[in-house]
């Protein structure tokens, strides 16, 4: 519901042209409101003009999006890639366009809270770019010396790809010379990427670790990759805040506590799905102090009920007083494990998400998890899979695309149902329970969908060309 100040700023913004000409007039601390409501309209020129006339100390895009007294919607959630790159543009003519440098009071410039990462890697190279471009003007124009003299930290999410690597590398390496600092808590590139880039620039604030998919493959390890994996390892375990962690689709089998054990703060997040983990792998997470701190665990992919059942309990116990997110997607959990699935989560009191797509079970093994998932408080979303017996005899697991929505439509309605009752009779309607198909969505995925291609595409013709010489050989 909006206040009747959030519905007088909206009015105000609305009118793009009066609102910018009256700005001067505006109470300072009236400018977040109206930040909110003009992100709400989309009135891009306001929110351009607000963010380089901003009068405060600080400019936290979270807060000012997310919910509050007279607005309680949260924003932040939304996509809008105008009024981001407003905000940057606004930014930059803040430090360029003011009378006085030292009528500035900005010092800090939080963007992190922005959760609809698919605007995040345009962020990245818009902000890159503009950091350069700044620096360039500066050089070559004549401004006030106290220019030169604006420090202002701008704590951002990068999402650095092949596409934008040189791009970011050239914006961190000057940062020391342009009024807007670089500080940012997620790092998206590749391995040989990583090592060069821990090795030229240190990050002791960095929080955040994001790798694509197959940045490591020790199957095809060489001595030098062993060797850059340790240094990656060891470098990680200098940044004194890093307490979340990911690399799906990693093959990482037997050196997880490589890259792992130099690490000085216990993770909070760990992403390790699809990383072909073994036994000792699984040890080692289970046995380490990070196992206490885990608040978000992702193990999709690996056959946890045959491999591993006992290290597995051990590892869900010592993080049950912390856990709040876990998803085990496509882990070979079927029937006959439904009691030990439940024995192993009844410890979690606190876990709020729960994913188990992708697992073979049936209509009645869901309804039993689903009993049992009434009785953790703090639940709210729950994604579980098509049931078995939806699908014709014969389905094998993991379920092709090709095959994934071949599936009695009518009696997974009719399943889905039952689930719902089952909440609705214990008061759980505060539960949403969801099958999304094809997954969650995957902003790394969609946001290097090029890269990948390209990745594909490279994987086919080194393929082909072993294929080639292999023929050759034989004639």
């Amino acid at each position: 519901m909006k206040s009747l100040r959030f519905i007088s700023a909206e009015a105000f913004v609305s009118n793009a042209e009066f609102a910018r000409k009256s700005l001067g007039g505006v109470a300072h601390n009236l400018f977040p409101l109206l930040f909110k409501a003009s992100y709400l309209l989309e009135q891009a020129e306001v929110i351009h003009d607000l963010v380089e006339n901003w009068p405060l100390v600080d400019f936290n895009m979270g807060k000012l999006l997310g919910t509050t007294v007279d607005y309680e919607e949260d924003l932040s959630y939304r996509t809008c890639s105008v009024c981001l790159e407003s905000c940057l543009t606004g930014l930059r003519d803040y430090v360029l366009n003011h009378p006085s440098p030292y009528m500035k009071r900005l010092k800090v410039v939080d963007l992190t809270g922005i959760k609809d990462v698919e605007v995040q890697f345009c962020e990245t190279q818009l902000f890159s770019k503009l950091c350069l471009e700044l620096l360039v003007y500066l050089q070559q124009t004549q401004c006030n010396p106290g220019t030169f003299e604006i420090s202002i930290d701008v704590l951002i999410d990068l999402f650095v790809t092949e596409r934008n690597y040189e791009l970011v590398v050239q914006a961190l390496l000057k940062k020391c010379y342009c009024p807007l600092k670089i500080c940012f808590h997620n790092v998206r590139l590749e391995m040989e990427h990583l090592d060069i880039l821990f090795n030229s620039i240190h990050f002791p604030l960095l929080m955040s670790l994001t790798l694509p998919a197959r940045t490591f493959n020790v199957r095809r390890f060489t001595a030098a990759d062993e060797q850059m994996l340790i240094n990656i390892g060891e470098k990680m375990g200098e940044m004194t805040q890093l307490t979340e962690l990911n690399v799906p689709f990693s093959i990482l089998t037997g050196r997880i506590q490589k890259l792992l054990s130099p690490l000085k703060t216990p993770l909070k997040m760990l992403d390790v799905s699809n990383c072909s983990l073994n036994h000792a792998d699984m040890a080692y997470l289970a046995n380490s102090f990070h196992a206490n701190h885990l608040e978000a665990l992702d193990l999709s992919g690996h056959d946890i009920p045959d491999l591993y059942p006992s290290i597995f309990f051990k590892l869900l116990r010592h993080s049950s007083s912390v856990l709040r997110s876990l998803t085990l997607e496509d882990c070979n959990i079927q029937d006959n494990h439904v009691n030990m699935l439940i024995l192993g989560l009844s410890p979690c009191q606190k876990l709020q998400e729960f994913k188990f797509l992708g697992n073979p079970l049936s209509s009645q093994a869901l309804k039993h998890i689903f009993t049992f998932l009434c009785e953790l408080p703090m639940l709210k979303n729950v994604e579980f899979p098509v049931p078995r017996d939806c699908y014709p005899i014969g389905i094998t697991y993991p379920v092709d695309d090709a095959s994934l929505c071949r599936f009695d439509r009518q009696k997974y309605v009719s399943v889905a149902e039952e689930i719902n009752l089952i909440l609705l009779q214990a008061n759980r309607e505060d539960v949403k329970a969801s099958t999304p198909l094809f997954g969650s969505y995957d902003a790394a995925v969609h946001e290097t969908n090029n890269e990948l291609g390209a990745y594909l595409i490279k994987s086919f013709k080194e393929t082909l060309e072993k294929l080639n010489a292999s023929l050759n050989k034989m004639s």
